[in-house]
């Protein structure tokens, strides 16, 4: 909804068990109130969210941009990122998306709701995802929890996603892993290759 096409995945890439990252919100301008601070605390993920992007990729797996249009209602990809960058987000520029990557604009909170995530990913076979962005107790939060109500195995690293607070961060991690199931190591903890080897010996024990 007012993103582009999403394209068709070529038959032989879709592979079941695949693993997506979902990079929520990170093309940002943060001119809000309280933006600067939050694109600043931002800046510290970009390490790890680079990690996660390489790792992703070494494993087969694909990288999704899910992105607020932040109401630029006739605005592309290529205009959401533009902006972002002219206006000084360190972020955008640092994790702009690169010409294989999927790019869906949301109009709501969810990635899920009214997109075409719930279409691209059964597509990609993509049934383990990733979630990195901002913010945690918010667009990331509602994210994973429409992830959960579709079975989607979750991990949502605490060093690769922040929220306006440290307090609200925690608190919507916690929720994450309580209710969702979701993983919430780190980066420097959990790697995609370990989470992954988990997912599978978890399968093969309840085959």
């Amino acid at each position: 909804m007012g993103g582009e096409r999403v394209p068709d995945a070529p038959t032989h890439d879709r592979q079941p068990g695949r693993v997506a990252l979902l990079l929520i919100d990170l093309i940002n301008d943060f001119s809000f109130p309280g933006g600067k601070e939050l694109h600043d605390r931002v800046l510290d993920t970009l390490e790890p969210i680079r990690s996660l992007r390489d790792a992703v990729e070494a494993a087969g797996g694909v990288t999704i941009y899910v992105n607020d249009n932040f109401g630029e209602w006739h605005s592309d990809k290529s205009r959401l990122v533009e902006r972002a960058i002219e206006k000084g987000s360190v972020v955008a520029r640092e994790l702009r998306p690169r010409a294989d990557d999927y790019f869906i604009i949301k109009p709501q909170f969810s990635g899920f709701y009214a997109t075409n995530l719930q279409v691209l990913l059964p597509k990609l076979g993509a049934d383990r995802l990733i979630l990195a962005g901002t913010a945690t107790d918010i667009c990331v939060l509602f994210t994973a929890a429409d992830a959960h109500m579709r079975d989607y195995a979750l991990w949502v690293p605490s060093d690769a996603n922040v929220a306006e607070g440290d307090d609200r961060h925690h608190w919507a991690l916690e929720i994450m892993a309580q209710s969702m199931g979701a993983e919430t190591e780190p980066t420097s903890q959990l790697t995609v290759s370990g989470w992954l080897d988990r997912l599978n010996a978890s399968s093969a024990r309840r085959d």
